[in-house]
């Protein structure tokens, strides 16, 4: 492949394999995730990385804002829609990093991650679902 002229994808060709990523997941996954809006972002905000605790924008991949499947109620209103953010420069980072994934499939990787927030799995719970497969 030749290099010297190839460009890192955009915010949009990011976001479209960020949507090729949500169409390929499996169902009952799909359905259940349905109306997860995708928000593609070069990095998270400075407020977001300051309430996470986070120094360096280069440590946030990906992030799942909303209520999880299992603490949503039929009386809430007014709640949000849920929101998976993916931070293309810092998923560019560790693919250029890491050299042993493709784009596509570490985009769907912390897709994936933040998607078992919202049905309500903790960080050590996805970790070790990923360390059994």
């Amino acid at each position: 492949m030749e290099w010297t002229s190839r460009l890192a994808p955009s915010l949009d060709e990011f976001a479209a394999l960020a949507e090729a990523a949500f169409k390929a997941l499996p169902e009952p996954f799909a359905g259940l995730s349905a109306d997860v809006e995708i928000r593609i972002e070069d990095f998270a905000a400075e407020d977001v990385l300051d309430s996470l605790g986070i120094e360096d924008p280069f440590e946030l991949t990906g992030l799942y804002q909303g209520v999880d499947l299992g603490r949503r109620s039929v009386l809430d209103s007014g709640v949000q829609p849920s929101m998976v953010f993916l931070y293309r420069r810092p998923i560019l980072d560790e693919w250029c990093e890491r050299g042993d994934v493709s784009l596509g499939e570490l985009i769907s990787h912390v897709l994936v991650h933040e998607i078992g927030h919202h049905f309500g799995l903790s960080d050590d719970d996805i970790h070790r679902i990923e360390d059994d497969a």
